[in-house]
């Protein structure tokens, strides 16, 4: 980095913006990725240089950033570039609750807020708790969390956590536990076999269609398709791994178990 903390921030994926506006630093973002779009005013305030798995380059070098935030093996590509071209880079890759937990306050420290990180990190995990709290004694419905349709990509390790908050079982705990989307691929007779009670659906980048899922052969036997209850979990609230999983989309779980 050229200066610490870092004065000039591209962020590459939603939860580092998200977290960096609830740190009170969100001045110090002079580039975010496509798909940021919380707080709803970061579309107007900050110019869009990237997708998920690509990015312009040229437009990020311009900005002179002192730090580049990206997320996962699948931005490697990216973030070899911005290395070879002199940026310095953080690549994050958390997949469970401790993992974003450890990102805010990881984040939170690079940019002098390790104080008030701390303070949002005991906030989240206080509120997790009295949600918990709140489903303890109820019947716990089996969850099938599909994350993609074409292959059928069952949920993520935060994901599948966050259903147990809200009162529900994964039915895949074995898959969940894999943090690369191509070994949670499931196969529709195992779900099947598995007979969930509830379907929640987010697929990442486009809209959901419940009847495309009930239609597909030999679902009709599964009780969430047979009592209708196969519900859409919108992608921004859900599928990135930081501040809106925490609250917006573990509220919409919570919702659709209820």
């Amino acid at each position: 980095m050229k200066t610490f903390p870092p004065e000039r921030i591209v962020c590459l994926t939603e939860e580092t913006v998200e977290t960096l506006y609830l740190l009170g630093e969100e001045h110090r973002i002079v580039g975010v990725s496509g798909y940021a779009v919380r707080p709803s005013r970061v579309r107007r305030e900050k110019p869009r240089v990237s997708a998920f798995t690509s990015a312009d380059i040229p437009k990020i070098l311009a900005l002179e950033p002192d730090l580049v935030l990206t997320f996962s093996d699948l931005q490697a590509e990216i973030a070899k570039d911005l290395i070879r071209a002199g940026i310095a880079v953080f690549a994050y890759n958390q997949r469970n609750l401790a993992g974003i937990f450890a990102m805010i306050r990881h984040l939170g420290a690079t940019v002098g807020q390790g104080r008030r990180a701390a303070r949002l990190v005991d906030h989240y995990e206080q509120r997790l708790a009295r949600i918990a709290a709140r489903r303890e004694g109820r019947a716990r419905p089996l969850v099938y969390f599909e994350e993609w349709d074409e292959p059928m990509i069952s949920g993520i390790s935060w994901v599948s956590e966050l259903i147990g908050i809200a009162g529900g079982r994964e039915a895949f705990p074995d898959l969940a536990a894999q943090g690369a989307a191509r070994d949670r691929i499931v196969s529709s007779e195992r779900v099947i076999a598995a007979a969930p009670d509830v379907i929640l659906a987010s697929w990442c980048g486009k809209k959901v269609r419940p009847e495309k899922i009930a239609s597909r052969p030999g679902w009709e036997s599964i009780p969430a398709v047979r009592d209708g209850r196969i519900v859409e979990i919108k992608s921004p609230l859900v599928l990135q791994p930081g501040p809106a999983a925490l609250t917006d989309g573990l509220d919409a779980i919570v919702a659709a178990l209820s």
